[in-house]
């Protein structure tokens, strides 16, 4: 069954809480598994604090290109 965008929210946030994943990318494709959805289905349920913490971690480890920077003296 479908969920709508804010109680998918808070299952994330609720993986994340318990400690049963470390990060929001995983928590979000085990929800994504479990509901038997697609992942681009589930970004647009996403708010946008998760999506800017997905972002973040997504720069981390490389996935995503880091914002450019200039450098400030």
């Amino acid at each position: 069954m479908l969920e709508d965008g804010i109680d998918f929210c808070k299952n994330v946030e609720k993986l994340i809480l318990n400690d049963t994943f470390d990060n929001y990318i995983d928590a979000v494709l085990h929800l994504c598994d479990d509901k038997g959805i697609e992942p681009f289905v589930a970004a647009r349920m996403l708010s946008k604090p998760i999506k800017e913490k997905i972002k973040k971690e997504g720069q981390e480890i490389n996935l995503l290109p880091r914002k450019t920077r200039l450098p400030i003296k």
